[in-house]
């Protein structure tokens, strides 16, 4: 049975490529078939090929089905700004509408495990009063939280799962993306987490010195999601 969920973070630079990047590669471990996309991206490069999105190529490489770039990335800018604002910068009006079929194309694929990455926090806008969160709840795809720790980000995370609630969709698991280890009383801050984010955590991942897919998947549990 395939599955499939919506990668949100806690704020920018929390990790969720990272994190993302890190679920796939465990997944293929256990023998699935894998498929990440990332509808938005802004601080691309431009190449070749085109305008194109380290966060979006990373999980292009941890994805056992391919698809081509512009479906797993269909909305690319090449400012590293609120996308948003990138889009009006470039003439392009974001919405939920455009974003859905690509979406729905990712799906159709029924990989074995899907991730449809998110950009910066929960609410980032699109255009008008959209929100990126808005095509989570449009695909009613259950939510992975990466939680980036460090001092604020208690609540910060459960502001994120409040809201996901809010939106009528289920926090399907977090994980502790510890970005500042020297964070004062971390094991206290996350023993708060753990009690009060309403879902499982799904694993703590250190600083690490390399942190690439295989040595963050080493920290995660992707059978708590079950």
């Amino acid at each position: 049975m395939s599955q499939a969920y919506f990668i949100a973070g806690t704020d920018t630079d929390v990790g969720k490529t990272t994190i993302a990047a890190g679920l796939l590669h465990a997944a293929k471990l256990q023998g699935l078939s894998t498929l990440g996309a990332k509808p938005v991206a802004s601080g691309c490069n431009m190449t070749a090929k085109g305008l194109r999105n380290s966060d979006a190529l990373a999980l292009i490489d941890e994805s056992t089905i391919k698809l081509a770039y512009e479906q797993v990335n269909p909305f690319a800018f090449e400012p590293a700004i609120a996308p948003h604002v990138a889009a009006r910068e470039a003439g392009v009006t974001l919405a939920v509408a455009k974003l859905l079929a690509d979406m729905h194309t990712v799906l159709e694929q029924q990989a074995d495990f899907t991730l449809i990455e998110g950009a910066g926090g929960w609410r980032v806008p699109l255009s008008g009063l959209e929100n990126l969160s808005d095509l989570a709840v449009a695909l009613k795809l259950p939510v992975i939280l990466v939680v980036g720790v460090r001092l604020g980000c208690i609540s910060h995370a459960l502001l994120s799962a409040e809201a996901i609630e809010r939106d009528g969709l289920q926090l399907a698991g977090w994980v502790a993306n510890i970005i500042e280890p020297r964070t004062s009383r971390l094991e206290d801050n996350l023993a708060s987490l753990a009690e009060r984010l309403p879902a499982p955590c799904l694993g703590r991942v250190p600083k690490l010195k390399q942190a690439t897919a295989d040595k963050v998947a080493e920290h995660l549990q992707l059978d708590l999601l079950a």
